[in-house]
């Protein structure tokens, strides 16, 4: 009824509903006089709208459609969180996703090639799907948009040569598709070995083999902006980035398995050239303890060798193996060739630095004044000297080839030798 809509109008006001004394307000007055006669409120209303220039809405079947043109209608306030910024404050929200990249705005079908046969599902689309989180991944598997041959699959399926593989459009959340654009150089690297199935490279100190943990893009990812052409590169094993020597890379998904296969049965010969201050103990010729990885309290990845039995985490430390054998002796310092059978991360290092003989130039487990004083004097040595020399193992195409890969010294480590050998 038109009476009660003026009267909640002037009930509204809190200010009028507290004030004690005083004269009653025009609207009180009209709210009052609407209760005795609905014309004469009706009539008010219509003189009301005709002040103020607006035209009196419509009624259906006695009632007002809505509140009369230039009324007021009271809202509730909302409540606002302490310290929340004013609403001509608060900024607009961004969107949570990022505009769909050219790849990954419409539904892809892929068939599989020589380089994505034997691989899993899930590995080959997180490949596919660069910048997406896995858990994005895996659900849209679960979820079934994803197909192999028009049918459903599991995460662990496996692909075969000439499978059709319908990939979803994804949205990539704004951090990964901020980074997506970061340009990266193309480098190639000097070829120690090539042929069609594998690439073996010299990687330089310093260089990362991948992106990640703070670093943009690594060898892998510089080799593939290098070679477009290429339908399959991927690492076979990793080096540490302050590690120089050789590097492995598959150029066919089956290279890879074969390759992974005999690093993981320890099928496979890897030498590594290390210098170490002071005199490497001559009966010290096979390091075999395990090592455990750990999250230090500045954030970064640690590893430390575990001798005790009663350590509370000895069952998680890693059986580790190294064979040492002593190069060429130097004047305060010992060349060392150490192979490894097991592949641990940051093995050679930790296990050098257990036998009392860090590595020289080791910015994690080295002795800090020995590698500044080394850096900022007379040699100006200022990498880890920490360099794969010797690879050895089984050609992944060709049963019964043997391939075996030398790397020489980088010239850096060769002037070091070389003026340590002089005193």
């Amino acid at each position: 009824m038109v009476s009660n809509i003026i009267r909640a109008k002037a009930r509204a006001p809190a200010a009028t509903e507290t004030r004690k004394s005083g004269p009653k307000s025009g609207a009180a007055r009209a709210g009052k006089t609407a209760e005795k006669t609905a014309g004469k409120a009706s009539d008010r209303a219509v003189d009301k709208n005709a002040r103020t220039g607006a035209k009196a809405p419509a009624r259906a079947g006695g009632r007002r459609a809505g509140p009369l043109l230039g009324e007021r209608v009271p809202v509730k306030p909302v409540a606002r969180p302490a310290g929340a910024p004013a609403d001509s404050a608060r900024k607009p929200v961004a969107n949570a996703t990022a505009p769909l990249p050219p790849s990954a705005a419409q539904v892809r079908r892929v068939l599989i090639d020589e380089g994505s046969a034997g691989q899993r599902l899930d590995n080959f689309l997180l490949r596919e799907l660069k910048g997406v989180p896995k858990t994005h991944v895996y659900r849209v598997i679960r979820a079934g948009e994803v197909r192999v041959n028009k049918g459903r699959a599991q995460a662990d399926t496996r692909l075969e040569l000439g499978d059709e593989v319908r990939i979803p459009p994804v949205r990539l959340p704004e951090r990964a598709a901020a980074g997506a654009g970061e340009y990266v150089p193309p480098r190639e690297f000097p070829v120690v070995f090539e042929d069609d199935h594998l690439l073996a490279i010299n990687k330089p100190a310093g260089v990362a083999v991948h992106g990640g943990s703070g670093v943009s893009f690594g060898v892998i990812e510089q080799l593939r902006q290098a070679r477009p052409q290429a339908k399959f590169l991927e690492l076979v094993h990793r080096l540490d980035r302050e590690t120089s020597g050789l590097l492995l890379i598959a150029k066919k998904r089956s290279a890879l398995v074969a390759l992974q296969d005999q690093f993981r049965e320890r099928e496979t010969g890897k030498t590594y050239a290390a210098l170490v201050a002071g005199v490497w103990p001559a009966n010290l010729k096979v390091i075999d303890v395990p090592l455990l990885k750990f999250v230090g309290s500045d954030g970064e990845r640690w590893v430390r060798a575990v001798t005790n039995s009663h350590d509370p985490q000895a069952e998680q430390a890693k059986r580790s193996i190294s064979l040492v054998k002593v190069a060429q002796a130097l004047n305060g310092y010992s060349l060392l060739d150490v192979t490894i059978k097991t592949g641990r991360t940051h093995q050679i290092r930790v296990h050098l630095a257990h036998g009392g003989h860090a590595i020289v130039g080791d910015p994690k487990y080295g002795d800090f004044e020995a590698n500044r004083a080394l850096a900022r004097g007379e040699h100006r040595f200022e990498r880890m000297f920490l360099h794969a020399q010797r690879l050895r193992f089984q050609h992944p195409a060709r049963e019964g080839e043997e391939i075996e890969l030398l790397a020489p010294l980088p010239e850096e480590c060769q002037r070091l030798i070389a003026a340590l050998s002089r005193k």
